[in-house]
C-alpha cells in the first residue's frame, strides 16, 4: 500500500467551483484520481467536469463515501472548511490555501484534538502542493507527469523543491511511493515526524527524502525520530544556507528566530542522526540514487 491514498480513494474538493480549483480538478481526473464530488455552500445540484457539487461535506460523504478532501477555499474561510471536513467524516485532508492566519490554524489544531486519535482526521498543509502516490492518485496541484512509481518517499515543506527531487529521480529511472507536501506555514497539520512514521511503516517505501528549510524545530524533531525509530535510510536537503537571521525567506515559517533553526544547524543535527545530507538542490537525485544503491 501507499500512505494516505490509493487508486480507490474517493476524493472531494471543497471550493470546487473556483477557477483554479476547476483547473486542478480536471488535472486530477485526467491523472486517474477518483474525484467523486465537490462542496460549495449554496451550489448543490451543479456539477464541475461531471462531478456533482454538494452544499456540505456531510452531504458529500453520505452520497459518495468520500474519504479524502482537497481544500481550495480562500484564506478567510479555509479554517472553517478544514473543521467541516473533520466533522463530516473525512479521513485525510489536504489544504492548498496560502495565507491562512496563524490564529485560525491554532483554532483548527485545537478543534481536531477533540476527536480521539483513532478517529482524528489527518491534515497536511496549509500552503502545500498536496500529496501524490504515483500511478494511483493525486490530491493537490503537483505536475503528475514528473512522478514515476517506485520506492522513494518524499516529504517536504517546499513544493517546488519536491518537484525538483521528483524530476531528478525520474531522469535516473527512480520512482516514488508517495510524495507529501506538509506546507511552509509556521503552523501546519502534520509534521515531518508524522510523515516519517507513515513511511517507516509503509512496505512500498525503501528510502525517504526529507526536504526542509530554515525556521522552526521540525527538522530537529525529525532527526530525533530518525535516530531512535527509523530503520530506513533518509536523505535530506535543507534550503536556506545563506539566509540571514530574522528575515523571512519565502514561506511564512522560514524565519530563523532561535538556535537550531538555521540551515547549517539543521544540517548538523540531521547528520548527527545518521541522515545523508545533499549539499545543494542539484544533487538531491544523485544522492538518493547513491544511498539507495548502497542500502
Amino acid at each position: 500500500m501507499s500512505i494516505f491514498l490509493d487508486r480507490n480513494t474517493p476524493v472531494i474538493i471543497q471550493g470546487i467551483t473556483g477557477r483554479m480549483a476547476q483547473f486542478h480538478a480536471k488535472e486530477m481526473l485526467d491523472y486517474g484520481t477518483r474525484l467523486v464530488g465537490g462542496v460549495v455552500p449554496g451550489k448543490k445540484g451543479e456539477s464541475v467536469h461531471g462531478v456533482p457539487v454538494f452544499d456540505t461535506v456531510k452531504q458529500a460523504v453520505e452520497a459518495t463515501g468520500a474519504e479524502a478532501s482537497l481544500v481550495f477555499v480562500p484564506p478567510p474561510f479555509a479554517a472553517d472548511s478544514i473543521m467541516e471536513a473533520a466533522d463530516g467524516g473525512i479521513r485525510y485532508c489536504v489544504c492548498i490555501t496560502d495565507g491562512i492566519p496563524a490564529q485560525d490554524m491554532i483554532r483548527v489544531k485545537r478543534y481536531m484534538m477533540r476527536y480521539p486519535k483513532e478517529r482524528r482526521m489527518v491534515l497536511t498543509g496549509p500552503n502545500c502542493a498536496g500529496t501524490i502516490s504515483p500511478g494511483k492518485s493525486l490530491v493537490g496541484i503537483m505536475p503528475g507527469h514528473i512522478y514515476l512509481p517506485g520506492p522513494v518517499g518524499i516529504v517536504g515543506r517546499s513544493g517546488t523543491l519536491g518537484y525538483e527531487a521528483a524530476q531528478q529521480l525520474k531522469d535516473r529511472g527512480i520512482g516514488i511511493s508517495t510524495s507529501v507536501g506538509i506546507g511552509g506555514d509556521p503552523i501546519n497539520g502534520s509534521s515531518f515526524r508524522d510523515i516519517l512514521e507513515q513511511f517507516e511503516n509503509d512496505p512500498e517505501t525503501e528510502i525517504v527524502c526529507l526536504i526542509g528549510e530554515i525556521g522552526g524545530p521540525q527538522e530537529a524533531e525529525a532527526a530525533d525520530y530518525i535516530q531512535n525509530h527509523m530503520t530506513k535510510p533518509v536523505v535530506a536537503y535543507i534550503a536556506g544556507l545563506t539566509a540571514p537571521k530574522g528575515r523571512t525567506m519565502g514561506h511564512a515559517g522560514a524565519i530563523i528566530s532561535a538556535f537550531g533553526e538555521s540551515a547549517s544547524e539543521k544540517v548538523e543535527i540531521l547528520s548527527a542522526a545518521g541522515v545523508t545530507v545533499a549539499e545543494n538542490p542539484s544533487v538531491i537525485g544523485e544522492t538518493i540514487a547513491r544511498v539507495l544503491k548502497a542500502a
